[in-house]
């Protein structure tokens, strides 16, 4: 008895330092993660989509559906996420930012773990900062759906690496039902999920099953990969809206047009290049600097990246934010070039991470989202007196944050301005663009906002229709200056002050 009691002794003792150390790990990559996105919190305008996903996230609980009442072609798990963090009290944008960051930390810890296979703790620690700095250098500085999924598809990684594992089967179920609420955060993580889930199939191959055995398992990974959409689709069913379910999942995603500019605009070029400088400088430190000391892992991590890449150019028209889904794939690749423990020392790992930090411009992006705060609450300040629960404003194109920001109705279930000004959009509705525009229009808003600007290829019959509508009844009561674009807020004439 007292044996066991001596032996248990110093293991209780080693677990409660091993608890300490992740609780400072955790406290410090918190604390790192907050100074770097900090010039974004509370900024409305800290990115565009997001504002969408916050608007119809706390429309749930109002009874507001995804696709039903308010449409958009993202998955249902994307919204709940959004809900999820509405649901904490804080108000927009406090409330997803910060949730966001729970998930860029978890991001960070994964990786790190991963990292831990071919390096000592050092290295995978500062891995860890670069996987946020990289994170937010490529959109991922407030609430894009890459923070989300990119931790889901590290938490796959962990799990189904390892083929020998005693229970590797157990773990790839896990993994690949981690995989399928990850669909349902953005379904173009599928070439990742196939990817896992043929690696952990080349694992039990590789242990003895025969091929209809492994036929069986790739069955079950399927419907564990598929249970959560088929759940969201099933509750759509028992509601009565399996059609619009069905069209903004499955099918508007094809009918959308491709950019002019294809899967790789010009401007990318620089953009990606530190990503490709890592990769190029990883492979090339596993075979002339620092051989990996697990070639499997590491020819894991190269899989990993190629995936990632898939997931990145799957979509017809590729937006600079999708790059963060490279972001861990990159560094792993690179580790044998980042090794402190290397030929040359923590030089490599030190000037990356400098160049990497150096590469936020946080100074600069204070200031812009200074800039932001003031000029949002410029139009709320315009806006807010002449709408309501039932006197809704209209956002033709500027800020979707502003319908929650002043408190007004939602005038349209297109509510998303990029829907009905959005050229690529044209053919992938449940109506034209130009009817619904007309629609709202025949309703006469008290305010319309519109911008002197677009941020992508403009359908010119709703552009040239709002732009020769609005003056002929509507007056600018306000202009701000937003992502370097003129806001305007147009008043109803009759509604305006007299003299």
């Amino acid at each position: 008895m007292t044996a066991v009691s001596l032996d248990r002794a110093p293991a209780k003792a080693q677990d409660r330092q091993w608890a300490r150390t992740d609780l400072w790990l955790i406290l410090g990559l918190s604390l790192f993660a907050l100074a770097v996105r900090f010039p974004f919190l509370g900024d409305h305008n800290a990115d565009i989509d997001e504002q969408l996903y916050a608007l119809i996230g706390s429309q749930l609980w109002h009874g507001q559906l995804p696709f039903v009442d308010l449409w958009d072609r993202k998955p249902f798990g994307l919204f709940l996420l959004f809900g999820l963090a509405d649901a904490s009290g804080l108000p927009a944008p406090w409330s997803y930012q910060l949730f966001a960051t729970i998930f860029i930390v978890l991001g960070a810890l994964l990786l790190r773990q991963l990292a831990l296979l071919l390096v000592d703790t050092t290295t995978a620690g500062v891995l860890a900062v670069l996987y946020i700095v990289l994170m937010t250098i490529y959109g991922s500085h407030s609430a894009q759906t890459e923070i989300y999924h990119v931790p889901a598809m590290l938490g796959m990684a962990l799990l189904v690496r390892d083929t020998s594992h005693p229970e590797a089967l157990k773990r790839a179920c896990i993994a690949m039902a981690i995989g399928g609420v990850a669909l349902q955060v953005k379904y173009t993580v599928v070439p990742q999920c196939l990817f896992f889930g043929l690696w952990a199939l080349w694992g039990q191959y590789r242990a003895g099953r025969n091929l209809p055995q492994i036929a069986g398992i790739a069955a079950g990974f399927a419907v564990l990969g598929l249970l959560p959409t088929l759940l969201v689709g099933l509750f759509y069913l028992a509601m009565g809206g399996w059609d619009e379910f069905w069209f903004a999942n499955f099918v508007s995603f094809f009918l959308r047009a491709p950019a002019p500019m294809g899967r790789f605009a010009d401007q990318y070029t620089i953009f990606v290049m530190p990503l490709v400088v890592l990769t190029v400088a990883g492979l090339y430190g596993s075979l002339r600097m620092t051989q990996p000391r697990d070639s499997r892992s590491y020819l894991f991590f190269c899989g990993m990246l190629a995936a990632a890449l898939a997931t990145v150019f799957l979509p017809s028209t590729v937006y600079a934010y999708y790059f963060a889904a490279l972001a861990p794939g990159v560094l792993l690749v690179a580790l044998p070039f980042l090794d402190r423990k290397g030929p040359v020392g923590i030089v490599p790992l030190g000037a990356v991470t400098i160049a990497c930090i150096g590469l936020l411009y946080l100074p600069d992006r204070y200031e812009a989202s200074q800039d932001h705060r003031r000029a949002m609450d410029g139009l709320v300040a315009a806006i807010q007196p002449h709408v309501d629960g039932e006197k809704c404003l209209w956002v033709f194109d500027g800020p979707t944050a502003l319908y929650t920001a002043t408190g007004s109705c939602l005038p349209t279930r297109l509510i998303y301005p990029d829907h009905l000004n959005n050229a690529l959009e044209r053919d992938a509705l449940e109506v034209r663009q130009i009817d619904e525009v007309r629609r709202i229009m025949g309703e006469r808003p008290p305010v319309v906002v519109t911008a002197d600007r677009a941020f992508t290829l403009q359908n010119q019959d709703t552009l040239g229709y709002v732009t020769d509508t609005l003056p002929k009844g509507y007056a600018v009561i306000a202009k701000e200056r937003i992502h370097d674009r003129g806001i305007e807020v147009w008043l109803r004439r009759d509604l305006l002050p007299s003299n």
